[in-house]
């Protein structure tokens, strides 16, 4: 199949974490792109990544349909990526995930042009999570605009710029603990942000079969206190568990929701109950990596890359003798009960 190398990409939400690395995989294979977001002037970095006028920043905002409409313009692909954790004002679970993706896939539609969407494994109309129970609308209205669409639902994204292991590798630095909620029993399939970066790009190439969902998992299924113990490892420190019953951390996630950039939401409080793994039927189906022909890289050999600044002594820090001993561990008080398949 020949390959149009010369498309015009919109990639919303392209200034975000896993939005540089899409640009980066696009612009890499000779395709221009138009990266919309609410602040361009947070996406002027990523010009370089191109040649001279190859990547061009533009200012849109899903909740208001003629800016959609405005960075769609002469586009021959969109790819959406917007997707929040937690809410803050305007910027509601609705609004976002669901209505906004509505949005760009009817101008897509319009136009006749193809689509990926970023969602996320865990997306379900029937979840207790808000954001999952978004995720999954989006997904609904997109491919009711776009049948040929490319969905993309990845694990937990990792990579140097990520909010998971860089805020718990700093936590380190300051706390002798650190928090597993529901006793870190939870598990994730954590995906290497380059990885999925990699899928979008073959999607926009048209690579894989449109129309279906693709669920995107590292090569390893992790519990959230595995991951904790990795990652305590790279960095060459010793810390203790603190076991967080899911019923008191909700409760401590209506106490602190309410502050600019909450740590801990309820809603996430809720997702972390359910494992965050690829399903058995994706498995079966092969509507995974395996779709791609991309192997994805280990959480093993990719943390050592960016983690290294929070050991000791940083990057100076001596190698030290492997220590196999579990953390101690600390239980608060409370029922624990381990996540839900």
């Amino acid at each position: 199949m020949a390959i149009d190398t010369k498309k015009l990409v919109t990639v919303f939400g392209g200034s975000g974490f896993l939005g540089r690395y899409v640009v980066h995989a696009l612009a890499k294979r000779g395709h221009r792109i138009r990266v919309a977001c609410r602040r361009p002037d947070l996406a002027y970095h990523l010009q370089i990544a191109g040649n001279l006028g190859q990547i061009q920043a533009v200012q849109a905002n899903l909740r208001f349909p003629w800016s959609v409409e405005r960075a769609l313009e002469g586009a021959d692909h969109a790819v959406n990526l917007v997707g929040i954790l937690a809410e803050a004002g305007d910027q509601s679970f609705t609004a976002l995930q669901a209505e906004g993706a509505g949005l760009i896939a009817q101008g897509a539609a319009k136009r006749g042009i193809g689509m990926v969407q970023m969602s996320a494994i865990g997306a379900d109309a029937d979840s207790p999570s808000e954001y999952a129970r978004t995720k999954a609308d989006g997904e609904r209205r997109v491919l009711e605009a776009v049948p040929g669409a490319v969905i993309l639902r990845p694990s937990i994204v990792f990579g140097a710029e990520d909010q998971f292991f860089n805020r718990f590798a700093n936590m380190t630095r300051l706390s002798p603990v650190l928090p597993l909620l529901g006793g870190g029993h939870t598990r994730f399939q954590p995906v290497f942000v380059n990885d999925v970066a990699l899928a979008v790009a073959d999607a926009v190439e048209g690579k894989v079969e449109g129309g279906r969902v693709y669920e995107l998992g590292g090569p390893e299924a992790l519990s959230f206190r595995a991951m904790m113990e990795e990652m305590l490892r790279v960095v060459e420190r010793r810390r203790r568990f603190v076991n967080i019953p899911f019923g008191l951390a909700a409760k401590i996630a209506d106490w602190t929701s309410f502050l600019p950039g909450a740590p801990l939401t309820t809603d996430q409080v809720t997702q972390l109950q359910i494992d965050n793994v690829v399903s058995d039927r994706a498995i079966s189906e092969k509507r995974t990596f395996e779709a791609f022909g991309i192997r994805p890289r280990t959480l093993e050999a990719v943390l050592p890359t960016y983690l290294v600044r929070f050991r000791p002594q940083g990057q100076f820090t001596k190698p030290q003798p492997h220590d196999d001993r579990p953390a101690e561990d600390e239980t608060l008080p409370g029922d624990d009960q381990p996540a839900k398949a």
